[in-house]
């Protein structure tokens, strides 16, 4: 009923915290999928918020704020969507804003949890959570850095390549060449 991806990333979301690897799952799934609106769609809501939790765990504010703010802005878009993610959609919309609201008076992060609304989805996850060893719920752990600062640690050379190669390609088709 719900994609793997999805699944994968409540599991990230709830239990290991790894925000990073939300943004990865969900990113990865929303390019394979989507071919229309693509920035407007109901997964680049989703990505949003786990990049805006990221960048509020380490403390990056600004960042935390205006990621929050375009993802909120798709997720209010969305109703029909977020109820058929098994979310509770009112839920979903109060805890955004107040975190948007949070962030922009720079209170510190803390762990929060989606308001999943289906239960057999919410079973689904705790125990697909349970068998990776992580705990349904577990607050993040702030002294862990490999989470923290995940995507300083990263090797980042493919990312570097694939940008150099579409700026030679954009170059290429420019009229001037």
């Amino acid at each position: 009923m719900y994609p793997d991806a999805y699944i994968d990333f409540l599991v990230h979301f709830h239990g290991s915290r790894d925000y990073f690897e939300c943004h990865e799952i969900l990113e990865e799934y929303w390019k394979q999928t989507e071919e229309n609106e693509r920035k407007k769609s109901v997964w680049v809501g989703l990505i949003q918020i786990s990049v805006a939790l990221y960048h509020q765990r380490s403390g990056n504010m600004k960042g935390a704020y205006r990621i929050l703010n375009k993802g909120l802005g798709i997720i209010e878009k969305k109703k029909e969507a977020i109820v058929k993610l098994g979310l509770d959609y009112e839920q979903l919309l109060i805890l955004l804003r107040k975190r948007l609201a949070e962030i922009n008076e720079c209170i510190s992060y803390y762990s929060i949890n989606l308001p999943i609304h289906d239960q057999k989805l919410l079973e689904t996850t705790v125990s697909r959570c349970h068998l990776l060893g992580y705990t349904w719920n577990e607050k993040s752990d702030l002294s862990n850095t490999s989470l923290v600062k995940k995507h300083t640690l990263r090797d980042r050379s493919n990312v570097i390549q694939e940008r150099e190669e579409q700026l030679q390609l954009r170059k290429s088709k420019r009229p001037d060449s």
